[in-house]
């Protein structure tokens, strides 16, 4: 049998629960402290029918240079332009905005903590 993803972890150096709580306005998935002895976190989890879980735990060290994995985020029944204003509302900024340049279509941004993520075209 194939091993399967558990979650897409992230480290906080700041805090935890405003990151997770963040993420769980961006994908409007419920967000819950987990109580792990010397290790408590949060998840950001989807319904059991995707079964995604973002994880977020503090951290001690500082982030040190951009990260090699992100995630690309679809617009689902809004358009692109109406998730910028969203997504920035709640804490992220634009990093680069390829909405108009070849190859592009997308905004990369970073989330309060510093994560980068892309907000792709969709369809709406």
């Amino acid at each position: 049998m194939p091993t399967s993803i558990l979650n897409v972890t992230f480290d906080c150096r700041l805090d935890s629960e405003l990151i997770a709580r963040f993420w769980s306005e961006v994908t409007e998935w419920p967000c819950e402290k987990e109580e792990m002895p010397g290790n408590p976190y949060w998840v950001v989890e989807s319904d059991e029918e995707l079964r995604i879980r973002l994880v977020f735990v503090t951290v001690p060290e500082m982030k040190e240079m951009k990260s090699r994995l992100h995630l690309d985020l679809l617009p689902l029944g809004v358009t692109q332009a109406a998730e910028l204003v969203r997504f920035e509302s709640l804490g992220a900024h634009i990093v680069d905005d390829r909405r108009h340049l070849e190859p592009g279509g997308w905004v990369v941004m970073k989330d309060p903590e510093g994560n980068e993520f892309c907000l792709e075209g969709g369809d709406s």
